[in-house]
């Protein structure tokens, strides 16, 4: 099976500033540093993702899944270490983040497209099927300044999912916008899932993962604590929140 996305031993570590008021800060100014935490959000990671695999990232708040999306993304880069992919990526983290408020819907589409590599040409063939999934044709030349964060989220998705990615990468998009949107949207990822597509899920929501995913990876403070098939991913997930928890491998699937 071909590799569709590999993390060679990486390692992301944050440098946070304690600065927590203007006294300190005001004293940084005289020559004072204020004190610096060092963070290590993901560490040593190292795995790969078959083509066509539909993976679920699971893990509590902290656990350094999100960041290893990022990293994947490309949108933050790796402290030490290697993250390398095959093919198209379309990352679904903060959908809507990446617009521009004073462009219109229409133009956003274009701009965000041309961000993922797509040609002009080809937006304007695909432009009625993202309009018409994003629901937004009666706004399609409104600045999205003045759309809502429902709006906002279905033109994300919308545009994501019908640039034809290798790689679908989903960070709890899903747990936003009304039941039939999330049911649409999910039709939508299945069928990418269908046609071979190698999907990243990151949820909180086991059932979802369950339904969807054939392997869980589930991360705690930074480290891998289970990678294998998704039956196996609740007894680790659960137990993930444990100080010292072991290592453990349930195998690929």
């Amino acid at each position: 099976m071909a590799v569709a996305v590999r993390f060679e031993h990486v390692s992301k570590r944050f440098r946070i500033s304690q600065t927590k008021s203007v006294k300190d800060r005001l004293l940084g100014i005289a020559g004072h540093r204020s004190p610096v935490v060092l963070l290590d959000a993901v560490r040593d990671l190292h795995l790969d993702i078959d083509v066509g695999q539909s993976v679920a990232l699971l893990g509590h708040n902290g656990s350094g899944k999100s960041t290893t999306l990022k990293m994947l993304a490309g949108t933050i880069s790796p402290s030490t270490g290697r993250v390398w992919a095959r093919g198209r990526i379309a990352p679904l983290l903060e959908l809507g983040a990446g617009f521009h408020p004073d462009l219109t819907g229409r133009e956003n589409i274009f701009m965000n497209s041309a961000i993922l590599g797509i040609s002009r040409r080809e937006v304007e063939r695909r432009l009625e099927r993202i309009v018409e999934f994003a629901e937004v044709s009666d706004f399609l030349d409104t600045p999205v300044k003045f759309y809502s964060s429902g709006m906002s989220v279905r033109l994300g998705f919308a545009i994501a999912v019908n640039v034809e990615p290798e790689i679908l990468l989903v960070d709890e998009v899903l747990a936003v916008g009304d039941e039939s949107f999330q049911a649409k949207c999910l039709d939508r990822m299945r069928e990418l899932q269908q046609d071979g597509r190698t999907i990243v899920l990151v949820t909180h929501a086991l059932a979802q993962a369950e339904s969807f995913c054939s392997r869980a990876i589930v991360m705690d403070h930074g480290s891998v604590r289970y990678d294998g098939a998704i039956g196996g991913a609740a007894a680790a997930y659960h137990a993930s929140s444990r100080a010292g928890v072991p290592a453990q491998s349930g195998g690929t699937a």
